[in-house]
């Protein structure tokens, strides 16, 4: 795999889980110089990210925020409020973060089926240019399903943003990182990516992965949405 995409030479990865790792390797495989950065001190995730090769670095987080051309957000998603703001300020930031209540807990923040969870991140991170991508399909499956583009039985990942051309460059990194780019809409169509939908957790090629897509309106999951959407606050009186 490679790149051929020119504005993208170093990708910073906040979070150094599970998913933060299976992503660094990725991108070091797809010739992406890699920084990492967990949290605290980036001895404690130095023998780890040294497994990658020497493409990957293990950083504090304010490194990657100043050095890399992209940033993926592989961090617990109650964390955001802990995102260095200004640092990032005008960064291209890829949410991978999902909400996962048994773990993070009852969050009207979070839970509120009104916004999705990325455009609550955006909110925050003032002045950054989010597109969400990574977070739908399980980190086992991203380290074993990556194939070149065009291989027989590619998987595809979706991504949803607002900015054309950020798009683009995340379509771009999907395409690197070994998977088939399927654009899901704008920011606010990132709920159908979040946990409770048929396309969280899915593994499976571009067509199919479209179709999810568009059953999300019929689902459940995609009517609680509609009737939450229907009755804003800020549209009553």
């Amino acid at each position: 795999m490679g790149t051929d995409d020119e504005s993208i030479r170093v990708v910073g990865i906040l979070g150094a889980g599970r998913v933060g790792l299976v992503l660094a390797r990725l991108a070091v495989n797809a010739g992406y110089r890699v920084l990492v950065a967990g949290s605290g001190d980036p001895a404690r995730i130095a023998a780890p990210v040294a497994t990658l090769g020497p493409a990957a670095t293990a950083v504090q987080a304010s490194v990657v925020a100043r050095e890399a051309d992209a940033v993926v957000l592989a961090l617990p998603l109650p964390r955001y409020r802990d995102l260095p703001v200004e640092a990032l300020r005008g960064t291209l930031v890829i949410d991978a973060m999902n909400y996962w209540w048994e773990v993070d807990g009852l969050r009207d923040d979070l839970a509120d089926l009104r916004t999705s969870t990325s455009e609550t991140v955006r909110g925050f991170l003032a002045g950054s240019r989010v597109v969400k991508a990574f977070n739908h399909m399980g980190y086992r499956d991203l380290e074993d399903e990556a194939r070149p583009s065009g291989a027989p039985g590619r998987k595809a990942i979706a991504i949803a943003g607002d900015d054309a051309a950020d798009l683009a460059v995340v379509a771009g990194l999907v395409d690197a990182f070994g998977f088939d780019p399927v654009i899901a809409g704008p920011l606010a169509e990132g709920i159908k990516l979040e946990p409770g939908a048929e396309a969280f957790g899915a593994d499976v090629d571009a067509d199919q992965l479209r179709a999810m897509l568009d059953r999300f309106p019929a689902s459940q999951r995609g009517r609680m949405v509609a009737r939450a959407r229907r009755i804003r606050p800020d549209a009553a009186g």
